[in-house]
């Protein structure tokens, strides 16, 4: 897309890069309507607020196991630029999507899931590196704090249904945080490749299609 197609189609107002992650969304979940959580320290990061995700949507998904479903706004260009159009990849170049089997300590929504994207997401923009499908991060412990749980490290790949698109910025991933276990971290890094993590998401969708974490779950 060239600058002045771009300008033709958009508004100034319009959030374009938002409107891409909605459209994809839709096709997923239709018509529903998510709980949608706004920057939780109050101002977007364009405002000089604090959390880098500008918002994160989480939906019920019904399909086995039962798990909430959470997407990010904020890794990928949200907003109007024609400066950006016809990119290769829009910012970043991808979303953060997080399955989890609901939590009997979370009580509502686990709003820590999106502390946990906008600590990762922290991290890429102080550092300059992304992430991408196949990468995995040790936690340095449980990814919910003072939990009871085994779950102590990522992998990523990408979402099973949502995939990645192509927007008016360029493409976007979908990226999922998928728990893993001690055991599994130890073995990813004793091993720190590609094809470790390959192999480890494969062995991982056989009993769990969508990849869904479950915080019970032990090595």
């Amino acid at each position: 897309m060239t600058t002045e197609e771009y300008k033709d189609k958009y508004k100034e107002e319009d959030a374009v890069g938002w409107l891409s992650i909605d459209a994809q969304i839709e096709k997923v979940y239709g018509q529903i309507e998510p709980r949608h959580y706004p920057p939780l320290c109050g101002l977007h990061y364009m405002a000089g607020g604090t959390d880098p995700i500008d918002g994160a949507s989480i939906y019920d998904n019904h399909k086995e196991p039962f798990h909430r479903h959470i997407i990010s706004y904020g890794m990928s260009e949200l907003y109007y630029d024609e400066e950006k159009a016809g990119g290769e990849f829009s910012k970043w170049g991808f979303e953060f999507t997080f399955r989890l089997v609901p939590f009997d300590e979370d009580e509502k929504d686990p709003i820590w899931a999106i502390q946990v994207m906008n600590n990762l997401a922290r991290y890429v923009n102080n550092s300059g590196r992304w992430f991408e499908e196949n990468h995995f991060i040790p936690a340095n412990g449980p990814i919910r704090l003072n939990t009871d749980t085994d779950i102590t490290g990522f992998v990523l790949a990408l979402d099973p249904e949502l995939g990645k698109i192509d927007t008016a910025h360029g493409e976007v991933s979908f990226l999922q945080l998928i728990g893993i276990t001690s055991t599994e971290l130890e073995r990813l890094q004793q091993n720190p490749t590609t094809t470790a993590v390959e192999n480890l998401v494969k062995e991982l969708k056989k009993e769990n299609p969508l990849l869904v974490t479950d915080l019970k779950r032990r090595s």
